[in-house]
């Protein structure tokens, strides 16, 4: 889970940081999309019979047709619809959810995959991180707490607002939807990527919002430490290790 849908996250660490990390520890488990916790009644796809499709807060038929944010009966046929189908209609995401992965009920699959995970990070000169994965939120987003010697950040992806306090000082909020027009694809993240890869071919420098191939190698090898780690009840795993096994 955290190399899969994670991995963003540890890029930023690494790059805030700008150290490698020394080891990691990490907890977590599939505890509650398990069968035997699957709500009285509960049927095998939601599009299918099901008792408990009334009271069900997972229940695609909801997410994906009828919520009025997210599904495509209130006009909504940007994600997650089109994860669903390229060109979501009613008919396309009812053929998805009656057929799909997407309609399965979430008790009902064979998924083995964590539900809830932490990661504990030592870094290289003694800052200490910790990243929190859940299926458990309201929303689908990031937020991040950054806490120095001088002051704190704190920044919500969702929002689009960081707010950086110098201790002793005003906060200062910046809203990041005021520097740039485009924020779509993870937070104008894609847009950046390939503006700056355009910049490369065209000038030979791709500037230092860039990180490198390095930096993201590292934040693979903390996501795989992360799994030996959890695989293994939590025990340390030092990153010289899997440095090593990697070369």
């Amino acid at each position: 889970m955290i190399l899969a849908k994670c991995c963003h996250d540890l890029d930023y660490l690494v790059w805030l940081t700008g150290r490698r990390c020394q080891r990691v520890s990490s907890f977590g488990s599939l505890m509650y999309f398990r069968k035997e916790n699957a709500p009285q009644g509960a049927g095998q796809r939601c599009l299918g019979p099901c008792k408990a499709k009334a009271d069900c807060p997972y229940d695609a038929e909801k997410i994906y047709l009828t919520n009025d944010c997210t599904g495509v009966l209130k006009g909504n046929t940007g994600w997650p619809c089109n994860v669903l189908s390229p060109s979501p209609t009613e008919a396309s995401i009812r053929e998805a959810l009656a057929t799909g992965p997407y309609g399965r009920c979430v008790f009902a699959c064979d998924n083995d995959v964590v539900d809830h995970q932490v990661v504990n990070l030592q870094m290289e000169g003694g800052a200490s991180l910790s990243l929190t994965m859940s299926a458990f939120t309201s929303s689908g987003g990031r937020t991040l707490k950054v806490m120095g010697t001088l002051g704190d950040i704190w920044a919500d992806m969702d929002q689009c607002i960081i707010k950086a306090t110098r201790f002793g000082e005003k906060t200062q909020v910046i809203d990041v939807r005021t520097l740039s027009d485009d924020l779509s694809g993870h937070g104008g993240g894609d847009l950046g990527l390939v503006t700056s890869f355009l910049q490369l071919l065209e000038t030979g420098s791709a500037g230092a919002d860039v990180t490198t191939l390095e930096t993201s190698i590292e934040s693979h090898l903390i996501a795989l430490g992360a799994e030996a780690s959890r695989l293994n009840n939590g025990m340390p795993v030092e990153l010289s290790s899997l440095r090593s096994w990697s070369k």
